[in-house]
């Protein structure tokens, strides 16, 4: 599914030629280990396979041929959980601000829609992430579980994670 948004924000699925890219994006993230419940220490490899191989599909975000952003679906669990979608999301820190979260997450309930999934589920948005928790929010997910000391920040010590949650 490839589909330009309302900002201009062109969505296409990843590829092998958009790993260089995808591992400019992660790699800061995950190295600052403080969204992501992911060794900080991971290397390239094993990160892009985590982030675009086994049941995870991602797709990435592209406004004038630069890339923005990412995100991955895959089904959050297996058997009688795979009716809910789980995703990912990663934007390039030039494109923090600009709504590219927003559109990825758009294109990420069509995606999921389209699908056959019921449900979408964060199972680990880390508390301090307030951008994140709002953007989700309003978009319909709720918190519905909270995680008590579930993540040890790099900065802040241990801090809650939410479990978030919305129908489709």
């Amino acid at each position: 599914m490839s589909k330009t948004g309302t900002g201009g924000v062109h969505l296409h699925p990843a590829t092998s030629a958009d790993h260089p890219a995808l591992w400019a994006m992660l790699e800061p993230v995950f190295r600052a280990g403080d969204t992501y419940a992911i060794d900080p220490a991971i290397s390239r490899e094993d990160a892009l396979a985590w982030w675009c191989a086994g049941t995870h599909n991602a797709f990435v975000a592209q406004t004038g041929g630069q890339p923005m952003g990412s995100y991955y679906i895959c089904p959050n669990q297996q058997g009688g959980g795979a009716h809910v979608a789980n995703c990912g999301f990663v934007t390039a820190a030039a494109a923090q601000g600009r709504g590219v979260a927003r559109q990825m997450l758009e294109h990420a309930l069509e995606t999921a829609r389209a699908r056959g999934y019921l449900a979408m589920q964060f199972n680990c948005v880390v508390s301090s992430n307030t951008r994140a928790v709002a953007t989700w929010q309003a978009n319909g997910f709720d918190i519905v579980g909270r995680l008590p000391g579930a993540f040890r920040h790099p900065v802040q010590g241990f801090i809650d994670a939410y479990v978030m949650y919305r129908t489709l």
